[in-house]
């Protein structure tokens, strides 16, 4: 999946920006697009370069100071966001785009790509959160839900769904 994924990006002629490891999902995702001559900026921490996490077969290898710096960095270099299976890395960036959104600082898409049925329970949370008032409909909709290849480059395609009202009253 994260193989197929990075050459779609490659095919569709976009940039990956991600998090600059070799390792795991994401490293295949990377592989993928750089075989397919596509472009890839990798964003790591110092930490992760000490633990010889980095992907040094990056072009564009750029080394923060801090997950922060990271994720700030990945965002501002990005146009929209997909989340693949993953574990709290990926639960937290998606929150922090979830949240930037939910309060106006971003309108870029944002899709969760739910392979395999991967994140179902997560769904289920969030649809529960709107259930018990935590979270509005309209910033749950910031959420796009993919659950295969095309439907994530045509997810990406669209514009951000806004999030229509504020979330404090």
């Amino acid at each position: 999946m994260a193989r197929a994924l990075g050459e779609q990006i490659a095919a569709h002629g976009l940039r990956l920006v991600y998090g600059g490891s070799h390792l795991g999902l994401m490293g295949e995702l990377a592989e993928a697009v750089l075989l397919q001559g596509g472009q890839v900026t990798g964003i790591v921490p110092e930490l992760l370069v000490e633990k010889e996490a980095a992907h040094r077969g990056l072009k564009d290898l750029r080394i923060v100071g801090s997950m922060h710096e990271r994720k700030a960095l990945m965002a501002a270099l990005s146009d929209g966001f997909v989340a693949m299976p993953g574990g709290f890395g990926t639960l937290d960036e998606l929150c922090e785009m979830l949240t930037w959104a939910q309060l106006g600082s971003h309108e870029k898409p944002i899709i969760l790509f739910n392979y395999d049925g991967y994140f179902d329970h997560l769904l289920r949370f969030l649809e529960h959160t709107v259930v018990e008032g935590f979270l509005r409909d309209a910033h749950l909709k910031l959420l796009r839900v993919a659950t295969t290849l095309p439907e994530v480059f045509e997810a990406l395609s669209l514009s951000p769904a806004p999030s229509g009202e504020k979330w404090i009253t």
